[in-house]
């Protein structure tokens, strides 16, 4: 088993290979090695996805391996895309090389050197994707939702999830998966993307689904299920360290924020702690006659965007605003029950909301 581990462990290299200019000195033989171990560690994941600690011990040893740390256990399994797709877009791969590999994507797995069936269909696809993603932008039209090149990130990022799920039932399995793939993005591009995959996921709820009967019923049971878990792994990533669900608040509107507070609970009480802690930050200056920063290096926002915040919050859904409302007096009790302007940060707020 030492053997194997060993072997899977070369995995990143392989594809850090395939998209280098070392393959301007392949050959045809060089190719068809390559797609042979591509295929051999696809028949790797075939043979240990139903056994899980052989399957995590694989998954260990390619999580460990640099530069990338988002490898898992699946990607065994998709191996020859994962080779193909990056040779393809290589433009330092010979011509000749080239050709024996277009040749080969269409050829079934028993055919000698060859894909899956439908390994060129997914990496055309995925080449397409990534063509859009990266045409220049121009000043759009606002639509609705995230931005499309942001949607389509979004919407890859949670098939990638679902399919994760499918080969590491753990939840700890899959957070580690997600930890690794958004490292990789800019953090603030990283907060848009799950973002966006959390609005994505409330825009999927079919309307009417409750009411119907049947397999249609199960069937939606079954999606709402799934999205669910998908968003509780979403949002463990999100709150699992304070300083970056700090971060990801300062990053996005507050309008925006408000919509996500509206539709995930865990979100909207963090979000509120968050606030209290911002707002305890604030000191009434009366020769100035307003709320303003105790010390810089600690009030994350000033009273005006505080106040924002706040408001947004109590324009959202009828239990938000009751939320909302609620949280500030009970803030505003603790604080003394004042009920003059100047004296608490709580009462002022609850005067302007």
């Amino acid at each position: 088993m030492e053997v194997v581990l060993g072997q899977v462990e070369q995995l990143p290299a392989l594809l850090a290979v395939s998209r280098s200019a070392l393959v301007r000195d392949w050959d045809s033989l060089t190719l068809d090695r390559a797609l042979e171990w591509a295929r051999y560690f696809q028949h790797l994941h075939d043979r240990f996805r139903a056994r899980p600690q052989l399957r995590e011990a694989l998954g260990r040893r390619l999580r460990r391996s640099q530069p990338y740390p988002q490898l898992g256990f699946s990607a065994l399994g998709r191996c020859p895309q994962l080779l193909g797709m990056a040779l393809l877009e290589n433009r330092a791969l010979p011509p000749a090389a080239c050709r024996r590999l277009l040749r080969s994507l269409p050829q079934s797995p028993g055919a000698g050197i060859g894909l899956e069936p439908r390994g060129l269909e997914l990496i055309a696809r995925r080449k397409a994707a990534a063509c859009l993603l990266t045409l220049p932008r121009r000043p759009p039209r606002r639509l609705p939702g995230p931005e499309a090149p942001l949607q389509a990130e979004a919407q890859l990022l949670l098939s990638r999830l679902q399919e994760e799920a499918q080969e590491v039932p753990e939840a700890a399995g899959q957070l580690r998966w997600l930890c690794g793939v958004l490292e990789q993005l800019p953090q603030r591009r990283a907060f848009e993307v799950v973002a966006a995959a959390l609005v994505l996921l409330q825009q999927a709820e079919p309307a009417g689904g409750r009411g119907r009967e049947g397999s249609s019923l199960d069937g939606y049971q079954a999606s709402a299920a799934r999205d669910g878990c998908t968003a509780e792994l979403l949002l463990s990533w999100l709150l699992g360290s304070q300083e970056r669900f700090s971060a990801f608040c300062l990053c996005l509107s507050c309008s925006h924020l408000a919509f996500l507070a509206g539709h995930y609970s865990q979100l909207s009480r963090s979000y509120l702690d968050l606030l209290t802690v911002w707002g305890s930050h604030l000191v009434y200056d009366p020769l100035q006659g307003r709320w303003v920063k105790s010390c810089l290096d600690k009030a994350e926002l000033s009273w005006e965007e505080l106040r924002q915040r706040f408001i947004c919050l109590c324009q959202g859904s009828t239990l938000l605003k009751e939320q909302t409302q609620a949280a500030l007096k009970l803030l505003r009790t603790q604080d003394g029950d004042f009920k003059v302007c100047g004296v608490s940060v709580w009462t002022d707020l609850l005067m302007e909301v």
